[in-house]
């Protein structure tokens, strides 16, 4: 898979050391450059990229005019650079993949592409069960009835996305990025990858937020994606660890050996 990018942004060198540092990820081409917010319209709109990396404050149109700009397309993910913290909320409310900060920092972008390589792989499965619907339409009408009421139900109960604001910031994470959650008293500490935030909120309150087909208790304190998990590892007593894709271990009670019944079986 080919993430097709364009970078805009006024200032030449913002845009040439970003070039410099995305050159490692082989699946990001950058297939164009802009120096203003209505050339960035104009080109989103005919090359229709994958993914843009878009500066916030440039003369005339700004960032937030570009997002605005493009929604009568299929808008492509976003991830706003800038040099100016103040923005970052309103970032979040622009649905953005991510918000770097001026000079890119290299692990924070590896950790921005990785997210949009999952919001893609994302919309590729929604896209299929598209198909799958269309399909079950003309030949099983009476099951395509039975696939939209049970995707209803389940979609519009749980949440996709989660505010957190931790440390004098609002982030918007992604539930799939969740790898698991550890609790401490009324405070959650929600774990994605290389980043952990810290949430006021107890484990019961957060597991009814949710989908329980993805997110399971593996201890009284433990909440883990069970998407995540790589390998089941045996210990005593009846217990186990389960090892997630960042490769931490997560211990597994034995008053919750049933959920990892569901990988040996």
């Amino acid at each position: 898979m080919t993430i097709r990018t364009i970078i805009v942004d006024d200032e030449k060198l913002a845009i040439q050391g970003l070039q410099l540092r995305l050159e490692p990820f082989e699946d990001v081409e950058i297939i164009d450059t802009c120096s203003n917010g209505r050339e960035a319209i104009r080109k989103i709109k005919t090359e229709k990229p994958d993914l843009v990396f878009l500066d916030i404050q440039m003369p005339g149109f700004d960032g937030f005019s570009v997002v605005k700009g493009v929604m009568e397309i299929q808008p492509p993910l976003f991830v706003f650079v800038t040099a100016y913290q103040e923005h970052a909320i309103r970032a979040f409310e622009a649905n953005a993949v991510n918000y770097l900060m001026k000079p890119v920092d290299e692990d924070k972008l590896a950790d921005t592409i990785e997210r949009v390589r999952r919001r893609i792989a994302q919309k590729g499965a929604i896209e299929e069960a598209e198909k799958l619907k269309t399909v079950l339409t003309e030949v099983a009408p009476e099951a395509a009835e039975e696939f939209a009421d049970s995707e209803a139900e389940t979609s519009g109960r749980y949440e996709k996305l989660i505010n957190v604001k931790d440390r004098g910031q609002i982030f918007r994470v992604e539930t799939d990025s969740i790898e698991h959650i550890e609790a401490a008293g009324d405070y959650m500490c929600i774990y994605t990858g290389d980043n952990s935030l810290i949430l006021r909120e107890t484990m019961k309150d957060l597991e009814r937020r949710l989908d329980p087909r993805k997110f399971q208790r593996v201890h009284r304190s433990t909440i883990v994606n069970l998407d995540q998990v790589r390998q089941v590892k045996p210990h005593t007593n009846g217990e186990c660890f389960l090892v997630l894709d960042s490769g931490a271990e997560v211990k597994v009670s034995r008053s919750y050996r049933d959920v990892v019944a569901r990988f040996v079986h």
